[in-house]
């Protein structure tokens, strides 16, 4: 018999691991739905704290011996001109209101491309917007590329970036891959690093992937995928 949990947090990943400890099995062991809050929060609540819920409910049939599979690759969207513009007027539209509610002075910046829609939104006093190591800066990410796709019928990706901190993060994230990379040349063992957004492991397996004595792989199950980086045999 199928069994299902409602698990709480303060984001998305916090209420799905809560879940994980409580059901004890790993990730893919799971079916995971985000359920609506009651309220309806508007956008502009996301600035303050909040309770997500998900239900999760493990799968009957699989097993720990389960193998496991590579997902396919997601295919390339281009976007047509008229859906480019489309989105901006989206995202203008919901920006122009979102930035009056931030600290004074905020600016933000829509670019359009065939591939994804660029935003920037810029004021030093924005450091909330950004959370601990982005959190805030992904989860908004994803509020603006629904808002951006309303009424399109492709797929639009918004890349956000706040005061530049994606630019910061990633000469911070290769720095420390140079560092482990020293690290585990001159210890001869491997270093596992702490969890990291898909985005920010593969800035550490570019920078490293040129070093003919480093070999880097990712394990584990999102939200805790990290990597590990060790001697080439």
């Amino acid at each position: 018999m199928e069994k299902t949990i409602v698990a709480e947090g303060k984001t998305t990943n916090e209420a799905i691991e809560n879940g994980l400890k409580e059901l004890k099995v790993p990730r893919n062991r799971v079916e995971i739905k985000v359920l609506e809050n009651e309220d309806k929060r508007s956008f502009f609540s996301i600035l303050a704290p909040r309770v997500v819920k998900v239900e999760m409910t493990v799968k009957e049939k699989e097993t720990r011996n389960e193998v496991k599979t590579t997902m396919p690759a997601k295919r390339e969207i281009e976007l047509k001109k008229d859906e480019q513009e489309k989105a901006k007027q989206n995202l203008e539209q919901f920006l122009k209101e979102f930035t009056l509610q931030l600290s004074e002075g905020t600016t933000y910046k829509i670019e359009p491309t065939t591939s994804h829609i660029k935003v920037e939104i810029n004021n030093k006093d924005l450091g909330y917007l950004i959370g601990y190591r982005g959190e805030n800066l992904y989860a908004l990410q994803n509020v603006l590329s629904a808002i951006a796709g309303k009424g399109i019928e492709n797929r639009v990706r918004v890349i956000l970036d706040i005061e530049g901190y994606k630019a910061k993060r990633e000469k911070t994230l290769e720095d420390l891959a140079e560092k482990v990379a020293k690290t585990v040349i001159r210890t001869r063992k491997p270093v596992k690093l702490e969890p990291m957004q898909a985005y920010e492991r593969k800035i550490i397996h570019s920078k490293l992937q040129e070093n003919p004595k480093i070999d880097t792989t990712s394990v584990g199950e999102e939200p805790h995928r990290r990597i590990v980086v060790s001697l080439k045999k």
